[in-house]
């Protein structure tokens, strides 16, 4: 639980309808189980200690009086163990019948819920049996000799985790418009169980997915669902024991067709932080009973996946269509600015590196969204000392490719003339021979957009405006930012995308830029090669845009953020080289707020952008001694 991370479990026993000391004895094995694998919450199937599938059986007193007996051998073999379970089973409560979830924790009975919603159409027929709950009800039913809180109206809270509250609900409740799951997380909940016996006919796992997944995204919270499978009556109908953990629209985990446990970890405090963040959250003034439970903190093994590249989606099928998205909507955004300002030309600074081809890309792309001729994009090569013959020619190649008007102006001889004006030595590569060089080249851009009546576009990326990796008033500057949401990592993804999508002369151009070392260039070249690598001077981009994405976005704690990093990337770097460019991510992105409290506009285009007027707003003087401290004592 550490971090905020919650093992759950949603269970599948094999079962024999109307066996009920058989299930318990499944239901208790997998109890066990799910203890010795560090579950701390184990949710089961709707009506699993008697089998949904027993029909009439249910007026039968001996099945009832059996389903409380396994019940309290359940609550006897489980005592001493604080893992919590829901279980499903049928209740009597004042010469009524009611479908019900109990949860239990070390041999007590902590709540009983019943099920609102009973389904009477096509297979089903619950109402012939059960009576639906009623939802404003808040009492207690005496249950296997103890005296426990009845009602749909309960929250589990969690005495040492206060993120930690559960709520529950039971199978149809869930498919109907307004699912109890709506109140109970507006009322705090915020991982939910779900105990459902949901028959298996084609295409209908699908929706089951997409439902538990969207809903688990609608109200922020984890979700747990747990189905019935093979043992259920085959009469008439067939289960698949499909079972699916969910969180805030994420599937963590799913398997179908198979019993025993599926394991996944709910993260808690995102979740928590998620809702603190969104402001249209709901708190529901409702009334609800809450009930405390207790568990130990304890460090919990991450068996979920984290994404190492989290801006980058890890399919290559979604990869595809989320490039081609991100391309459209960057390319939307500047043809509208294109179209307001009336501009004549879109001016792009071409270095041969990842991020300028990424900006003419989106520019030619605008261009044709306008009908536009590609000489409306003015392309300009600015070579200095720096400059490889390799990224000057994938410059030109690449604007000859798109069909742009190309410029090459060399700009060393401005350059020295500016440095003999201030006195700066040309031996002496100091910030200032490196940031002369960019400011000389965006006074260029600036100076023949005015020319052409045209528009400066920026090529600076996401990751070098967390890190501060840009000349103030140099690249830092443009007339709009087309690349100003898009990260490093995902950088790199778009110009393969277009280069495997466009194929031919543009495809090798863009794969050989690809194959480039990222450079500012600002160094005189030695023996014609780069001498400049940007991730030998910052840190490995794969890194910097992990932390950026699970410090910023999710705003995560250091700790949580360097456990994550071991977790998804330790194959990669060793743990002294996580932490040490760790503790550098913070220190510049403290420093370097200056650079991003001025930014020009740009359109968001991810789910993180650094823009002062959007997603961002931070003081300029904000001191990380906090963040920097806790960095030091991992």
């Amino acid at each position: 639980m550490k971090d905020g991370f919650v093992k759950a479990a949603a269970a599948t026993p094999e079962i024999q309808v109307a066996d009920c000391a058989f299930n318990a004895r499944q239901i208790i094995s997998l109890i066990r189980q799910a203890r010795e694998q560090g579950v701390r919450i184990v949710c089961f199937p709707e009506l699993c200690v008697t089998g949904y599938t027993c029909g009439d059986l249910f007026l039968q007193r001996t099945l009832l009086d059996g389903a409380e007996t396994a019940l309290s051998h359940i609550l006897a073999e489980t005592a001493g163990l604080d893992i919590l379970s829901a279980v499903g089973l049928p209740v009597r409560r004042s010469s009524k019948l009611y479908n019900c979830a109990a949860l239990i924790q070390n041999g007590r009975i902590l709540g009983v819920i019943p099920k609102r919603h009973l389904p009477n159409y096509s297979e089903f027929y619950e109402t012939r049996w059960f009576q639906s709950a009623d939802p404003t009800m808040l009492d207690t039913v005496t249950l296997c000799g103890q005296e426990v809180p009845f009602g749909m109206r309960q929250l589990f809270c969690c005495d040492t985790l206060p993120e930690l509250v559960i709520g529950i609900e039971i199978c149809e409740d869930l498919w109907v418009p307004d699912p109890p799951s709506t109140r109970l997380t507006a009322a705090g909940a915020t991982l939910m169980l779900n105990l459902s016996a949901s028959d298996e006919i084609v295409c209908k796992d699908s929706y089951r997915r997409e439902l538990v997944c969207s809903t688990s995204g609608r109200l922020v919270c984890g979700y747990v669902y747990a189905d019935v499978g093979e043992g259920e009556s085959t009469t008439d109908l067939v289960f698949g024991a499909h079972n699916l953990i969910a969180e805030n629209g994420s599937l963590l985990a799913q398997s179908r067709f198979t019993q025993g446990l599926l394991v996944s970890e709910i993260d808690v405090h995102r979740l928590s932080q998620e809702r603190q963040r969104m402001t249209t959250y709901p708190e529901s003034a409702e009334q609800v009973r809450r009930i405390p439970f207790h568990l130990e903190i304890q460090e919990t093994a991450l068996t979920r996946f984290v994404p190492p590249n989290p801006f980058v989606p890890a399919d290559q099928g979604d990869r595809a269509a989320r490039c081609e998205e991100i391309l459209r909507l960057a390319s939307l955004g500047l043809k509208k600015r294109l179209a307001h300002t009336h501009a004549r030309t879109a001016v792009v600074g071409l270095s041969g590196g990842l991020d300028s081809a990424l900006a003419i890309l989106i520019t030619k792309k605008a261009m044709d969204m306008l009908g536009r001729p590609s000489t409306d994009i003015v392309a300009v090569t600015m070579p200095c000392f720096g400059t490889t013959d390799r990224t000057r020619d994938n410059a030109c190649k690449l604007a000859d490719c798109l069909g742009a008007n190309l410029r090459r102006i060399d700009i060393g001889n401005a350059v020295q003339q500016h440095f003999q004006d201030i006195g700066q030595d040309m031996e002496d590569h100091s910030v200032t021979f490196e940031n002369g060089q960019a400011r000389e080249r965006t006074q260029v851009l600036m100076d023949i957009a005015n020319k052409t009546g045209g528009m400066v576009i920026g090529t600076g990326d996401l990751s070098e405006l967390a890190l501060g990796w840009a000349t103030y008033n140099g690249d830092h500057m443009s007339m709009y930012g087309v690349n100003a949401s898009i990260p490093k990592t995902l950088v790199r993804h778009l110009v393969r995308f277009a280069a495997d999508s466009q194929g031919g002369d543009l495809a090798q151009v863009l794969y050989d830029i690809l194959d480039t070392p990222v450079s500012p260039e600002l160094l005189p070249a030695v023996d014609g090669t780069i001498s400049q690598r940007t991730e030998d001077l910052v840190g490995p981009y794969e890194l910097h845009d992990f932390f950026l994405y699970n410090s910023i976005r999710l705003a995560f704690p250091p700790a949580k953020v360097f456990r994550l990093a071991q977790y998804a990337l330790g194959n990669v770097y060793n743990r002294e080289t996580i932490l040490k460019w760790l503790k550098i991510f913070y220190r510049r992105f403290f420093q370097q707020q200056f650079k991003r409290s001025c930014l020009p506009d740009g359109p968001k285009v991810g789910s993180l952008t650094l823009s002062p007027r959007g997603d961002w707003r931070m003081p300029s003087d904000a001191v990380a001694r906090l963040w920097l401290e806790e960095a030091e004592n991992l």
